[in-house]
């Protein structure tokens, strides 16, 4: 997870009609960073070239499956997946753990049945290192056309930076919640698909060094030298002109009372899927994760997809209003272990995703 960039309050016509230009008055205000990140975070909207998604029509919903035909997500099965990544240690690039878990989730893809696509690359660090890199995809049902993207970042940050104890600002964290989690839950919902039999255009990406932005304590803000993995994708994707209805990006989706709001940047581009997640998992009992309220601006590897491949996206991430930096008091410290991982949050999250896929007809949903 990279930068929080502030939450927002958002006036009644921006609410009404989704089409989103500019914050009122910021409730946290606490660090001049934090401003700076804001009008930083801005320029880099504005740049984009893109006609904004949710200014276009929604995306049609297919007549609602019986529930019935949604299968059930398993959070034992998705807890297991997380704790696995886990016990390959910090997956850092270069490192031998990132490389031994690179294998192990492009072979888990494999026995699911998606066809198997791995990005191999260097990608340049904010510090000049030569990072080797793996972007690793798996599609279902490759031959239909019309496609649906789900990701997450697999890294996990080789700085636990907002430790208390400064000692550890320069040791690599277990990233549980922070990449680990959403992969967990995505290798579940492969899991099912392949088990379902499933046949709409799936594809599940799991993007690398997200995590090697700039650290805190060189109190600089340079917010692309996040996401390096998804960057280069956005460049230079799996398939040429590789194009999606839309994607679904899961960012610290598995903590104990996590609490999702529904993120700016995805709003502004995602607006009609946003509200059709939301939806969905009030309608399932999960209310009190997804809150039906707005919450901060994230600069994450959706922003990097709306902005390279033009595709619609929102992203599911624990926000917390209450912290001075809107996550978790683990959030890049050593403290990001599976001790902070619950069963019911990777339900709530990997449930919903099913039925919103299950409730969707490939053949009808078009790009907007």
């Amino acid at each position: 997870m990279k930068v929080q960039a502030e939450q927002f309050t958002w006036d009644r016509e921006d609410l009404n009609n989704y089409g989103v230009q500019k914050p009122t008055q910021s409730l946290h205000r606490t660090k001049m960073r934090k401003i700076t990140y804001i009008l930083l975070g801005w320029l880099f909207l504005s740049c984009c070239g893109q006609k904004p998604a949710a200014d276009t029509t929604a995306i049609p919903v297919a007549e609602v499956r019986n529930a019935s035909s949604v299968p059930e997500f398993n959070a034992d099965s998705a807890y297991a997946y997380v704790e696995r990544q886990v016990r390959f240690g910090p997956r850092v690039p270069n490192t031998p753990a990132h490389k031994a878990c690179a294998r192990h989730l492009a072979s888990e893809l494999e026995r699911f049945g998606a066809k198997l696509y791995v990005q191999e690359t260097v990608l340049t660090a904010y510090n000049g290192d030569r990072l080797q890199a793996s972007n690793i995809i798996g599609a279902f049902n490759p031959e239909k056309t019309q496609r649906v993207m789900l990701f997450a970042h697999w890294d996990s940050r080789p700085y636990a930076d907002h430790d208390a104890d400064p000692a550890h600002h320069r040791r690599p964290i277990d990233g549980a919640d922070d990449g680990a989690s959403g992969v967990g839950v995505l290798l579940e919902i492969a899991r099912q698909i392949s088990r379902s039999g499933f046949d709409g255009g799936i594809d599940i990406l799991f993007f690398d060094a997200e995590d090697y932005g700039i650290p805190e304590f060189l109190k600089e803000s340079k917010l692309d030298t996040w996401c390096l993995g998804s960057q280069f994708w956005a460049q230079h994707p799996h398939l040429p002109g590789y194009s999606a209805q839309y994607g679904i990006l899961l960012d610290m989706v598995g903590a104990r009372g996590a609490t999702f709001y529904k993120e700016y940047t995805s709003v502004r581009y995602a607006a009609p899927m946003v509200e059709n997640v939301w939806t969905t998992a009030r309608s399932l009992g999960y209310g009190k994760y997804f809150i039906n309220r707005n919450g901060g601006n994230v600069v994450d590897d959706h922003l990097y997809v709306i902005r390279g491949r033009n595709i619609p996206c929102l992203d599911i991430i624990n926000y917390d209003p209450d912290s001075p930096l809107g996550f978790g008091h683990y959030w890049h410290t050593q403290h990001d272990t599976m001790d902070n991982i619950d069963r019911e949050t990777l339900k709530a999250v990997g449930q919903t995703l099913l039925h919103v896929l299950f409730n969707h007809e490939s053949s009808n949903m078009i790009l907007p």
